[in-house]
């Protein structure tokens, strides 16, 4: 076994370890037997358990990342977000060990990152993506970050989840993130607050002794306020999501419209193609005629 060979064998087998035992669970001397090798050969290769358990780390975290990465490069933000959902539970499916490994905090020593960082990496990513959305729906491109954070974490979350339940299957948990997440953004509300019932809300057990309670009229009054404080703040989000939906309608009847054009184009190439094959096939049997053998 070459050198090269040695070692994607140590890598392997030391992310099969680590995934099941974790860093600390995990010893050089267990590795090595594993392979059938001595110790001093893993020190060779990677200087000690930290050294492997780095490599095998970056090896997943690279892997994750570009498979986000690409799923972020389709151009409507819907696909995108459902690519992205489906490119996780794709990597979760595919590399389970390498996702078991991920979500543990990484050991101090070993010099790699955690799972927290991975997912601010890829939120890093997702930050554009909703500025270029929160701009064009008239929302403020600076709360992107934070919408990032979000959208990710209840990816990720939910992705740690479906690690050892597996049901449903992989394309409908992507669907529900995506519906929970595309329709919360289709009818986010570019100024929330909260409601001032909340906000004055004190917990009984903070509340200092009150000398006397509500009367009957008043709390009554506060119910009718509470209400049509209610009322009128259904009636903001209805109009929001009404325009909301308005955009992304005349969105969707955009893309019709290019994706028609573009067909025609295609039509059009095709014609031209056939319309040359026809001339060449022409021209080479007037070519036969006039110089036959």
């Amino acid at each position: 076994m070459s050198g090269s060979e040695r070692r994607e064998q140590l890598i392997q087998i030391s992310r099969t370890l680590f995934a099941e035992k974790g860093f600390d669970g995990t010893s050089i001397e267990e590795i090595a037997a594993t392979a059938q090798v001595s110790k001093p050969v893993v020190y060779e290769h990677f200087g000690g358990k930290e050294g492997v358990y780095a490599v095998v780390v970056d090896r997943e975290m690279q892997k994750l990342l570009g498979m986000i990465t690409e799923a972020l490069s389709a151009s409507h933000s819907l696909i995108k977000l459902e690519r992205a959902a489906l490119a996780l539970l794709r990597y979760i499916e595919e590399s389970s060990e390498g996702f078991r490994i991920l979500v543990r905090d990484s050991h101090a020593a070993s010099g790699t990152g955690t799972f927290a960082s991975l997912i601010s990496e890829i939120a890093s990513q997702v930050e554009d993506v909703l500025a270029d959305e929160f701009a064009a729906r008239g929302y403020d491109p600076k709360l992107a970050p934070m919408y990032a954070q979000m959208l990710v974490g209840m990816v990720a979350l939910t992705g740690q989840w479906w690690l050892d339940v597996r049901k449903p299957g992989r394309e409908e948990v992507a669907a529900h993130l995506v519906n929970l997440a595309w329709n919360g953004l289709t009818g986010l509300n570019p100024n929330p607050a909260i409601t001032a019932t909340s906000r004055d809300h004190t917990p009984p057990a903070l509340k200092p002794p009150q000398p006397r309670t509500a009367s009957e009229k008043e709390l009554r009054e506060l119910e009718k306020a509470r209400e049509k404080e209610l009322k009128e703040a259904e009636k903001i989000r209805q109009k929001e999501l009404k325009e909301a939906e308005k955009a992304r309608v005349r969105e969707l009847k955009e893309r019709e419209r290019l994706l028609k054009e573009a067909e025609k184009a295609r039509e059009r190439e095709e014609k031209i193609r056939q319309r040359e094959a026809r001339l060449a096939e022409r021209a080479a049997r007037l070519e036969q005629v006039d110089h036959p053998e």
